[in-house]
C-alpha cells in the first residue's frame, strides 16, 4: 500500500466479495489496536461489533450486490481490546475485479455528549423551579381531585369496557389473519408444511403457498418491520396483492416490484410511518424441475439435496420498500433427485445460531416432513431467549420429490 494512503487521516481497507480483508492501512490498524498479520485474510465480521454485523448483512451487502455505493453508513468497529469504535463508512465495488474499497472515518461525539449534559442540567433546574410552584398549587388540585373522584370511577368503568371490546376486536382480527394463511399442500411431486406464531395478538410475519397449475407452485414468506397492529395491517395489504399476482403466474421480479411500489405508495406522504419488508419468493416448476427465487434482505433460505449437500438462498436485493427504484434479480436452481427446503423469519432463531438449522436438516434428511416439523418446533422452544422470544415466528418446509443440484444461474 502506498505510504500516503497507509498513513492517511482516515481508515482504508479492501474486501473480497466474501468480505475477507485483503488490504488495510496503518491508520485503521492503529485505531483497532491490531498488527497487520492479525487481520489480513480475516472476515470483516471479526472487527465489527455484534449489532454492526447484523447491519452489515441487512444493508451493506445488499447495496453492494445491487451495484449501489455505500454512503456515510454509521456502524461500529470492535478493537482488539473489545471497545466499540463508531465510524462512518463509504464503500463501492470495483467493476473490473469486484473488490470492495472502504473508507472509514472515526466519529467523536464528545461535544455532543457535553451539550446533552448541559441541556439536562438546565432542564433539571427548570424542573426544580416548576416543582416549587406546583407544591403551592397542589392543595387546590387535591380538592378538585376529590370532587372528580366519582367522575373518574365512571370513566374507569367505561375504559374497562373499551379495553374489553378492543381485546375482542384484536382477537377477531387475529382469527382473520390466521384464516388467510394457506393450508399444507401434498402432491405426487412435493409436500409443503408451515408454522406461524404471533408474538402478540397480531403479527408482521406472513406466508403463502399456491398451486398455480398442477406443475407450478408459488411460495412466499415475508416479515414487515416490527410487529403488532401497524405491521399486521401492512402485512394484510401485501397478502392480498401477492396472492393475486402469484395465482396469475407472474414472474418473481414482477411480483416484488409490485410489492415495492405498493409500500412506496403507502408511505409517500408520511415518512414517519415508513415500514420496510424482507421477503423471499420461490417459483417451483415440478415438470421442468427448477426453482426460481428472489431474496429481498430476508434470512437465507436453506435447501439440502438427497446427498446431504446444502446451499443458502442468500439475499439478492435490499428489503422491499427500503429504497426507491429497486431492481430485483432472479436466480434459478435445477433439481433432479429429491431435496428439502426451509424458509423462515428472523424470530425463529438468532442469526448467529443459524447453524442449528443446517445441522438439524443434515441430521434428519430421511425423516418425514411432518416429523421433521415437530423436531424444528422443539429446537425453537429450546433456543427461545431474549433475542426472539418477543418476535413473531414463521417458517415453511418443502419436500421436493426431486433434489436440487449445486449449480445456480442468475437470470
Amino acid at each position: 500500500m502506498e505510504d500516503i494512503l497507509n498513513h492517511a487521516p482516515c481508515g482504508f481497507l479492501t474486501l473480497s466479495e466474501q468480505g475477507n480483508i485483503l488490504a488495510i492501512n496503518q491508520t485503521l490498524l492503529n485505531i483497532l489496536g491490531y498488527e497487520l498479520d492479525e487481520v489480513i485474510g480475516k472476515n470483516i465480521n471479526d472487527i465489527l461489533s455484534v449489532p454492526a454485523r447484523i447491519f452489515y448483512q441487512l444493508y451493506f451487502i445488499p447495496l453492494i450486490k445491487a451495484d449501489k455505493p455505500v454512503e456515510e453508513m454509521y456502524i461500529s468497529l470492535q478493537s482488539e481490546k473489545g471497545e466499540e469504535i463508531p465510524v462512518l463508512i463509504n464503500a463501492n465495488q470495483r467493476k473490473d475485479s469486484h473488490l470492495i474499497d472502504c473508507v472509514l472515518v472515526k466519529m467523536n461525539k464528545r461535544n455532543e455528549y457535553e451539550n446533552e449534559l448541559l441541556i439536562a442540567k438546565k432542564k433539571a433546574e427548570s424542573a426544580l423551579s416548576a416543582k416549587r410552584k406546583a407544591n403551592k398549587e397542589l392543595e387546590i388540585a387535591l380538592h378538585k381531585l376529590e370532587m372528580k373522584q366519582k367522575e373518574l370511577i365512571e370513566l374507569n368503568k367505561e375504559n374497562d369496557k373499551y379495553k374489553s371490546e378492543t381485546q375482542m376486536e384484536l382477537h377477531l382480527a387475529k382469527n382473520i389473519q390466521e384464516t388467510s394463511l394457506t393450508e399444507p399442500i401434498v402432491s405426487e411431486r412435493l409436500q409443503i408444511e408451515a408454522y406461524y406464531k404471533a408474538s402478540s395478538e397480531l403479527s408482521g410475519d406472513m406466508y403463502g403457498f399456491y398451486t398455480i397449475n398442477p406443475n407450478q407452485y408459488g411460495i412466499i414468506i415475508l416479515d414487515v418491520m416490527g410487529h403488532g397492529i401497524s405491521s399486521a395491517l401492512i402485512t394484510m395489504s401485501l397478502q392480498s396483492l401477492f396472492q393475486r399476482l402469484i395465482l396469475k403466474g407472474m414472474r418473481a421480479d414482477v411480483i416484488f416490484k409490485e410489492l415495492d411500489n405498493h409500500l412506496n405508495r403507502l408511505f409517500r406522504k408520511n415518512e414517519e410511518t415508513w415500514h420496510y419488508c424482507t421477503a423471499i419468493y420461490l417459483f417451483i416448476d415440478t415438470e421442468r424441475k427448477t426453482i426460481e427465487y428472489i431474496n429481498a434482505g430476508h434470512p437465507p433460505g436453506l435447501w439440502q439435496n438427497n446427498k446431504g449437500e446444502q446451499y443458502e438462498l442468500t439475499s439478492t436485493s435490499p428489503p422491499i420498500g427500503s429504497f426507491t427504484d429497486l431492481t430485483f434479480k432472479r436466480k434459478t436452481l435445477s433439481y433432479t433427485k429429491g431435496g428439502r427446503l426451509l424458509l423462515y423469519t428472523d424470530g425463529v432463531v438468532d442469526p448467529y445460531d443459524a447453524h442449528l438449522l443446517t445441522s438439524l436438516l443434515k441430521n434428519n434428511s430421511g425423516v418425514p416432513l411432518t416429523k421433521f416439523k415437530n423436531k424444528l418446533l422443539k429446537l425453537i422452544k429450546e433456543e427461545e431467549n431474549g433475542f426472539h422470544k418477543n418476535d413473531d415466528q414463521c417458517f415453511i418446509l418443502i419436500d421436493l420429490k426431486g433434489g436440487v443440484d449445486t449449480e445456480s444461474v442468475t437470470l
